[in-house]
């Protein structure tokens, strides 16, 4: 998630102000950019992908806790960041996501997913994770991302 390339739209734009400041942000996912904005960086400590956002009033169920849709397109969005280094140079769609709700989370918390990639294959890889808000589990989550070539 380093530097950024304002003429390929696969490579994060970096964030240089505010909250996330140093993080990245991609701005290729209609959907995405109108349910977060979510943010990814590379911890250079660990070398572990983390993905984030601030839990927002439109991001809340009518019960004032995050909606489930909210968590698990997060999930969705993380799991692509978790498996970049496999994606790089090819196309890649969502074969299967399983999450989990483990907890709610509330306006203002910090959200964060971290995940692994338990295994790569020349077609596909696998990617399980967990959402936090606060540091508090919310969402467990496993996935399977299908390379394909770009369009």
């Amino acid at each position: 998630m380093d530097g950024g390339d304002a003429q390929n739209p696969w490579t994060p734009q970096p964030v240089k102000d505010g909250e996330w400041a140093g993080w990245g942000r991609y701005d290729t996912d209609p959907f995405e950019a109108m349910t977060g904005p979510f943010y990814a960086r590379r911890n250079p400590a660990t070398d572990e992908m983390v993905c984030a956002f601030r839990a927002e009033r439109k991001h809340m169920n009518g019960g004032g806790a995050m909606h489930g849709g909210c968590m698990v397109t997060f999930a969705d969005y993380a799991i692509f960041m978790i498996a970049d280094r496999e994606l790089e140079g090819v196309g890649s769609v969502t074969a299967s996501l399983n999450a989990e709700f483990v907890d709610a989370a509330r306006e203002g918390e910090l959200i964060e997913a971290r995940g692994q990639v338990v295994r790569a294959t020349g077609s596909m890889v696998f990617v399980r994770g967990l959402v936090s808000a606060s540091g508090r589990p919310i969402l467990n989550f496993s996935a399977i991302i299908k390379k394909i070539r770009r369009k």
